[in-house]
């Protein structure tokens, strides 16, 4: 791998671990405010899922070297624009943007933003995300095993998500 991609990874995981301060953050304010946790244990297996995804990236990347290829403007264009998407989800969702789901009971339904658009942009995003990190850095088998296996999981979250929110808001 070429000193740009492991720069590039470097930054991806550091904005992940970013994320992971600003949600731990939001969840005690959350749950200070008497916010309700759900779905505890899919979580795990969302951490799972990133962490694994994240060392397949870098196995398959490094094994088989692709950097000859040079970087792909589409793709990187393609991340760019998820990024700021991720923004966008995280300063529209302010205080309740979080990686787990939690609940403040009696809170109205954020729908502005992306949320005015589509009930669950992050999750587009990730998917999205999932997909164009590894193709831009040279591992092809990751970035087509984990996304559906992002999707697979939103098929227990999605669910589990609306349930927790239609019982918590007016």
């Amino acid at each position: 791998m070429t000193t740009w991609m492991w720069l590039f990874i470097i930054a991806v995981i550091a904005q992940r671990l970013a994320e992971l301060y600003i949600a731990k953050r939001n969840e005690v304010w959350m749950k200070s405010k008497g916010g309700i946790e759900k779905g505890e244990k899919h979580y795990k297996l969302f951490i799972l899922l990133h962490c694994l995804f994240f060392t397949s990236m870098i196995l398959e990347a490094t094994l088989y070297d692709h950097s000859y290829a040079g970087l792909n403007y589409f793709l990187l264009s393609i991340f760019v624009l998820s990024q700021i998407g991720r923004i966008w989800c995280i300063q529209t969702l302010g205080k309740f943007w979080n990686t787990k789901v939690i609940v403040l009971p009696g809170v109205a339904l954020i729908k502005k933003g992306p949320y005015k658009y589509v009930k669950h942009p992050n999750y587009i995003i990730v998917a999205a995300e999932l997909f164009v990190i590894p193709f831009l850095i040279g591992a092809p088998i990751t970035g087509m095993i984990f996304p559906v296996l992002h999707l697979l999981l939103l098929k227990i979250r999605i669910p589990s998500e609306e349930k927790a929110l239609t019982k918590a808001t007016p």
